[in-house]
């Protein structure tokens, strides 16, 4: 576990005297994928700022396509003085200890400590395959996981004379959130479950009932640290509109295999989707909340613009 720099709020979800829950103040975050150019993923850092977003993560993905996370992340360091910046999240397998504590200490020293870690197992098979790096099961995934961060802190300590970084761990299993609840600073939930019985990277929404099981989980897991941890939920997807129900209904009926859900009211209910107008939406986050402790909120790239005036809407709420 890490110490936050100073000036950077960590309120944990706690109870009164009074019985009164005092809740985290909320963070808001989103990703970048492979910016064109330094200019740009300036615009978009001044953009995000201007919203209020708290925090710019790099996302891991294989290809000529793509940007190095660390790249990106110690880019938008420079880009910015304010926001924090970090991984969301890195593919466990792509990495050797080694090299990544090679490269963590880099980015903490660039960034001026501004370095968030973010790591998971991976769930897309097929850039393993592109890459012939070796898909392993998920339980040895799982083991490889918690084995680097171990090793990697290590390294840190003995060979950088650094300490690990704020540290948050990706994922939505028990296995995940044993592996957060032991080591992590954030859990992140992603939202997904792979879908049994289907080709890797079938992936449904989680249910309302799933985000309370692996939250109640992560608690009883972390013990007495289990207020230090914060919350944070990954969105899928973002969509303004008059009429929420409509929009669920055209998400259940198109079947998409990366983002299946049961039904329209799977849709309307899963904390990982925001469906409805920016009241509607603000007001959803704030019940996410108050029911999962969800204060930690990522949207993905496409969806940063249409979702920096919810910001400003949930923190009038407030």
């Amino acid at each position: 576990m890490s110490e936050y720099p100073a000036g950077h709020e960590r309120e944990s979800c706690t109870v009164s005297a009074t019985g009164e829950k005092n809740m985290r103040n909320f963070r808001f975050g989103f990703t970048v994928d492979s910016p064109g150019s330094q200019r740009e993923l300036a615009q978009i850092c001044g953009t995000a700022e201007a919203w209020g977003y708290d925090v710019v993560l790099a996302v891991d993905h294989l290809g000529p396509e793509r940007s190095s996370p660390f790249s990106v992340l110690v880019a938008a360091a420079y880009a910015s003085e304010r926001l924090r910046v970090g991984t969301h999240v890195l593919n466990i397998g792509y990495w050797n200890p080694s090299i990544l504590a090679r490269e963590v200490a880099t980015a903490v020293r660039l960034s001026e400590g501004r370095l968030e870690l973010g790591i998971g197992s991976g769930i897309v098979k097929a850039q393993y395959d592109a890459a012939r790096i070796p898909w392993q099961p998920f339980q040895e995934r799982m083991d490889r996981l918690n084995a680097t961060i171990d090793e990697v802190e290590k390294l840190l300590s003995t060979e950088h004379g650094l300490g690990l970084p704020p540290l948050m761990v990706g994922g939505s299993s028990d296995r995940a959130l044993g592996i957060a609840a032991e080591h992590a600073d954030i859990a992140s939930f992603g939202g997904r479950y792979q879908v049994p019985g289907e080709p890797p990277g079938t992936l449904r929404f989680v249910t309302p009932a799933e985000a309370d099981k692996g939250v109640e989980f992560l608690r009883a897991r972390a013990g007495s640290r289990a207020d230090e941890i914060e919350t944070n939920s990954f969105i899928l997807h973002v969509e303004v509109t008059d009429d929420r129900h409509a929009a669920a209904e055209r998400i259940a009926a198109a079947r998409d295999p990366h983002f299946l859900v049961q039904d329209a009211q799977h849709a309307l209910e899963t904390p990982f989707m925001l469906l409805g107008t920016e009241e509607e939406i603000a007001r959803q986050l704030i019940e996410g909340r108050e029911r999962y402790g969800f204060s930690y909120i990522t949207v993905r790239r496409p969806h940063m613009e249409l979702f920096g005036p919810i910001i400003e809407r949930v923190r009038q709420l407030e």
